[in-house]
């Protein structure tokens, strides 16, 4: 039996850094590359049953048409703490891994918070699977449960969304190092949201963080993407990286 595809995690600096719409930003890039697309998002928080989550949101905006969200909690807290709030049991290691896995192979997750929709067409020329985080890396899916073991028990590379200005060198670095830590591969950053009038910081920033991170930026999402038409993202979305960005997220899971 062939293995499943190794996955990609998407994390930030923080919150509301702009990780959902990089996702579907690297998303568009992958699938016009001729590649299979999933998206993931293990545990959505801040929306009640039936509501679009960040994991539709991306797949709209890309054209992506293979989703899955493994848990839905109603407060918009970090998931450790909307679970407590909510008395439900919190998530462990195995509740996301099973479905996560299941749907990396392409089997029905079967769970009832889990869901996805219709495959992809037939003819792409390979496969990139997507799963965005909550917060940064150490935000708690569940109690002693961080984005960044789901990424480790995943053997996944790891893709940093960070800001662009000012306060934005430390988090990255910070986050960079913790993912290293974890004997991971940062594959990247992206800017989650590039002025259209950079100041100097912002400018100055795109040369600083590779430099103190060891990590390249990858992409520049610009302002106000996600209030594009869907045609409009799928179309422009992979000018906003740099060349080689996909097979470098297909190009092995792990540092020497």
């Amino acid at each position: 039996m062939t293995a499943a595809p190794t996955p990609v995690v998407i994390t930030g600096t923080g919150t509301d850094v702009g990780k959902t719409i990089a996702t579907a930003a690297l998303a568009a890039l992958a699938r016009s590359a001729g590649l299979d697309v999933g998206i993931c998002k293990p545990v959505q928080t801040g929306l009640a049953p039936g509501e679009p989550g960040d994991a539709d949101e991306a797949a709209r905006l890309s054209g992506t048409r293979r989703v899955l969200e493994v848990r839905r909690l109603p407060d918009p807290l970090a998931p450790e703490t909307a679970a407590r709030v909510a008395g439900v049991p919190q998530a462990t290691l195995d509740d996301l891994l099973g479905p996560i896995r299941c749907w990396l192979g392409g089997a029905d997750a079967g769970s009832s918070e889990a869901s996805a929709s219709a495959e992809e067409p037939a003819t792409p020329t390979g496969r990139l699977d997507l799963i965005e985080g909550a917060g940064g890396v150490l935000v708690r899916l569940g109690t002693d449960l961080t984005v960044l073991d789901l990424a480790r028990s995943l053997a996944a590379p790891v893709v940093v969304v960070a800001r662009a200005g000012l306060g934005t060198l430390s988090d990255t670095e910070l986050t960079v190092r913790a993912i290293e830590a974890a004997e991971l591969r940062c594959a990247g950053i992206v800017i989650g949201s590039w002025p259209y009038d950079p100041d100097l910081a912002e400018r100055l920033n795109l040369e600083d963080l590779p430099r103190l991170t060891g990590v390249p930026v990858v992409g520049r999402v610009p302002e106000g993407a996600g209030a594009f038409s869907p045609d409009e993202f799928a179309r422009t979305a992979p000018s906003w990286f740099s060349d080689h960005v996909v097979p470098a997220l297909r190009g092995g899971h792990r540092t020497p």
